[in-house]
């Protein structure tokens, strides 16, 4: 599958830092969850939203370099792949200004039907929405 690529921009606040003086490990995977979401809003509608819904099976996350409070970062996510209900996403979150990745993620996803919660095969329905 080639997906194309969905980011925006995040400054980092001061509630993603931690005791270390950078952002959290925690924050980011928020960040992977939270641009995941982003993404699938900004390619449906009300009706595919209040149809299906996702839920994440795992996660790999790889921290290289730390952000810390005011940089300018960037969050990217695309689809790798999808078979049966699950679909891999691939994320990174870059710093702006020196293009360095700080964080890679890999997260498999379940389409689910939202009303049964449910497992459902991905149609081309949906999987043309991200090609």
């Amino acid at each position: 599958m080639n997906s194309e690529i969905f980011e925006y921009q995040i400054t980092v606040p001061k509630s993603a830092i931690d005791d270390m003086n950078h952002v959290n490990n925690v924050v980011y995977l928020q960040w992977v969850q939270e641009v995941a979401k982003k993404h699938w809003e900004s390619k449906t509608n009300d009706s595919i939203r209040n149809t299906y819904v996702w839920v994440v099976l795992n996660h790999y996350i790889e921290y290289h370099q730390p952000a810390f409070e005011h940089d300018q970062i960037i969050v990217k996510t695309w689809i790798d792949h999808h078979k049966g209900a699950k679909s891999e996403r691939h994320t990174k979150i870059i710093h702006k200004s020196t293009q360095k990745i700080l964080v890679s993620a890999k997260t498999m996803w379940c389409l689910l039907y939202k009303e049964t919660l449910r497992p459902l095969r991905i149609t081309d329905e949906i999987s043309n929405l991200f090609v």
